[in-house]
This record gives C-alpha cells, structure tokens and sequence, in this order.
C-alpha cells in the first residue's frame, strides 16, 4: 500500500527512491534496468529517472 500512495503523488523516480520502494540496492535497480526488467529515462548522463507505473509493473509482476 505504501508505493501507490507514494507514486500517486510522483511521477517520476529516481534511482535512490526506486531502490527504496522495492527494498533493494541501488545496484539492483540498475542491473534490472539493464536487463529491460524496468524502462528508465535517462535525463543526463548521471541522472536516470523511472516512471512510478514501471514501478507498480515490476511489483505487481513480481
């Protein structure tokens, strides 16, 4: 319950927030991103952002 009422408010996450809401690295959350697991957007080359429904997906898949 706590995640949708999180992505309800935010569209956009980052990496750190995303690690946090799926209680996993951040090393993670990248490895999953690189194997299509998540969609990312890249805003620069040091910032990825990742949209809250790739976040509610990967959850209600896992």
């Amino acid at each position: 319950m706590t995640s949708i009422q999180f992505t309800e408010t935010k569209y956009m996450l980052t990496v750190n927030e995303a690690s946090k809401m799926l209680n996993v690295s951040i090393h993670t959350v990248y490895r999953l991103i690189e194997q299509n697991k998540l969609k990312c957007k890249k805003m620069s080359v040091r910032k990825t952002m990742i949209p809250a429904e790739e976040i509610e997906r990967y959850i209600n898949e896992h």
